[in-house]
Order: structure tokens, then sequence, then C-alpha cells
């Protein structure tokens, strides 16, 4: 169920990502939402310049900011909005936050871990009631990561599965 201020937030997302995307890196930015207000925000930090960063993902770094707002949210009313579909790594911590909602932009067809079958997991993850919905603006995210792609200074995932996925489109 799309409700409308799905795109709203997605489009706060995605300053985010063009953020990033101006500083060099991966295109990635995140907002979580309570009760309709955003209560933490990440963008990608450390995929330029030398070796990558694999831990500072807009997901991680949102998910630690709303970390310091203490007890009083329930978690299971709060949305994750990302510009591109969480890694495994991103959606086990979100699972494990006990974030309610998911909503992306665009597929990672290499790296996404939403679309792993929790079933198949141990029962901390398979008791998940985590939604998921994606595609909310992905247009406007494609094309993010096609100008990610197509700068020839940016080496991150350069000649990866995602890269040529997203510039064939």
């Amino acid at each position: 169920m799309i409700d409308l201020d799905d795109n709203f937030f997605m489009e706060k997302a995605l300053q985010l990502a063009e953020e990033a995307l101006s500083h060099g890196e991966f295109p990635v930015g995140a907002v979580m939402v309570y009760k309709n207000e955003i209560i933490a925000t990440g963008s990608r930090r450390g995929s330029s310049g030398g070796t990558p960063d694999e831990i500072n993902h807009a997901e991680m770094i949102c998910l630690r900011d709303s970390v310091d707002l203490g007890r009083g949210i329930d978690r299971l009313k709060t949305t994750l909005f990302c510009t591109l579909e969480p890694c495994l790594m991103c959606f086990g911590a979100i699972i494990l936050s006990g974030t309610g909602r998911i909503v992306y932009a665009y597929e990672d067809i290499m790296g996404g871990g939403t679309r792993c079958d929790l079933e198949k997991l141990t029962p901390l993850y398979k008791n998940s009631t985590i939604s998921i919905l994606p595609g909310i603006l992905r247009e406007e995210s494609l094309k993010l990561f096609k100008d990610f792609f197509a700068n020839p200074k940016n080496n991150y995932w350069k000649k990866s599965l995602l890269s040529a996925y997203t510039l064939q489109q």
C-alpha cells in the first residue's frame, strides 16, 4: 500500500543521495520516519577514495542516529526510506532494530537483501513482521546511480553487475 507521504519522504532521501553524489560518494540516502516526522537521516560515506568503508552505509548511519532518540519510540511504527534497496547487512540491522517498514526506490540486483526468504532463516529474522515497498521514485534514484556509474572518477563498484544493469537502462 502506497501512502501519499511515501513520495515526500523518498524525495528527502533522494536529496541526501544527491548530496552524497556531489561529494563523490555512492548516491544512497536514508530517512527514518515516525508519526509522519523525520527522526533520523543518513547518507553513504566511505565509498570514495582508497579502500571502501563497507560499514558506513546510509541505512546504518540512520539507524545509529535513531538509537540516540531513546526508548519512547514504537519502532514497529517507523518507516525507513532508502534510495537503494538495503544490502543484507543493512536489512539484518533494520530487522533487529524493530523497524516496521522499509520503502526503497531502486532495486539492488547485485546485493539487495530484502528479497531473501526470511522463512528459511532462524527465528530472530523469521518472526519479523517488517513490510517492504519497492520502487517509490525509482526513476529519480536510477538517474543518480547512472550519473555515478557514468563518471570515470568513480571507481566504487565500477565493473559490477549493478553498474552494468544500471547503465543499460
